[in-house]
């Protein structure tokens, strides 16, 4: 049992590290403000290889191991959480591309996601069915060799800064999960429009709705076979939960080496507030807590990597790691005292955005009922 990185992934995670303390942390709490991440930047990750860097070389990735994807990940939304949105749905979408995409789709899409060029939305969740994402309402009517789509997609993540997205429409008659097919749609389609809601944290991101009127779209645009997309995407969050448990880690654990030099600085009764174990007992919880979170996540990515199953661990990644960075970025927040209560600090954004991905990609009782199925079946699961 190997709990080290090789040389060549501690030279990537140092690349990396260096990249995230001198163009993303600096600005951190600006892209907030200006409400979107800037496309020089994600060029500039693009060109360092840090953009889904496990996906195939002959679709325009590097090929490199999962384990290396989480190492990527966790450096970036060190520095800024929402920055990190790129790798995530970069990860996300190019590996549902490269595994069921035509192969000319395939490498044009992909090798556009690894330079930075190109940001393909997840367009799955709708108005009526949040956790019940089988449910779609969404119509695909096909017309000949094209198909008609008609409805709304919302909560998607970077829905006004995508310049494409997979969408998850009612192609066959069956309900339920049966009979949905996946399509790649241009965001500047004819009948393609968008909204942006004012939503608590992730500004840089942007989660708004995305609306299909009368979209035309032909048959090369199914990703998969027609009537099996809700398959397609359930196979690729085995993995994205995974990579957003050390996103939120990553994130808390910024706090935390904060809120340790803080105490080490701030004076009262005499000396450093170190000296009280009210003070540090939190943090060391917080330490603890925060390492078993980032094990788990790596031995998800690990087992990915050797082909095992993994799907009660990137549950277990997906409720867990999230809560456990929130509760350890408020912990921090309130070390720093009134200083902390500050918008001048960062603790308060970081915060505001992990609470955002205990809803996002699942719920924790969503997650818990995965496990619960996995280890006695289907009679876990309510319908």
């Amino acid at each position: 049992m190997d709990f080290s990185f090789t040389s060549e992934q501690l030279i990537f995670q140092q690349t990396i590290r260096r990249f995230g303390e001198d163009k993303l942390a600096p600005r951190y709490q600006q892209r907030e403000t200006e409400g979107a991440i800037e496309s020089e930047i994600c060029l500039e990750m693009g060109a360092l290889g840090m953009i889904a860097p496990e996906l195939p070389e002959k679709f325009g990735g590097l090929g490199l191991d999962s384990v290396t994807a989480g190492i990527a990940m966790e450096e970036v939304a060190r520095a800024d959480f929402n920055v990190s949105y790129i790798q995530l749905i970069g990860s996300l979408m190019g590996a549902l591309i490269a595994q069921h995409a035509a192969p000319e789709v395939a490498k044009r899409v992909i090798d556009g996601i690894c330079a930075g060029k190109t940001i393909v939305a997840l367009g799955l969740t709708e108005p009526g069915g949040g956790s019940d994402a089988a449910h779609l309402s969404l119509k695909a009517d096909k017309q000949g060799d094209n198909y008609l789509l008609n409805g709304e997609k919302t909560s998607i993540s970077l829905a006004d800064q995508a310049s494409e997205i997979v969408v998850f429409g009612r192609s066959g008659d069956s309900a339920g999960a049966g009979g949905i097919s996946a399509f790649l749609v241009p965001m500047n389609a004819k009948g393609v429009s968008t909204t942006r809601f004012d939503d608590l944290g992730s500004g840089a991101v942007g989660r708004g709705s995305v609306f299909f009127d009368d979209v035309v779209v032909s048959a090369e645009a199914l990703i998969g076979p027609e009537n099996q997309g809700f398959r397609v995407v359930m196979q690729g969050f085995d993995y994205s939960r995974a990579l957003i448990g050390l996103q939120c880690i990553a994130c808390a654990e910024a706090s935390i080496a904060e809120a340790w030099e803080y105490v080490k600085e701030r004076q009262a009764f005499g000396g450093p507030i170190a000296r009280f174990q009210g003070v540090t007992e939190p943090l060391a919880e917080a330490e603890t807590l925060l390492y078993a979170a980032k094990l788990l996540c790596y031995k998800t990515l690990w087992l990915r990597d050797q082909g095992e199953p993994h799907t009660s661990e990137a549950a277990m990644c997906k409720w867990w790691a999230p809560r456990v960075a929130f509760d350890a970025i408020h912990n921090a927040l309130l070390v720093h005292g009134h200083y902390g209560y500050s918008r001048e600090l960062p603790h308060q954004q970081r915060l505001r955005d992990v609470l955002g991905l205990q809803i996002g990609d699942g719920t924790q009782q969503i997650q818990k009922m995965i496990i619960a199925r996995e280890k006695i079946g289907r009679v876990a699961v309510p319908y």
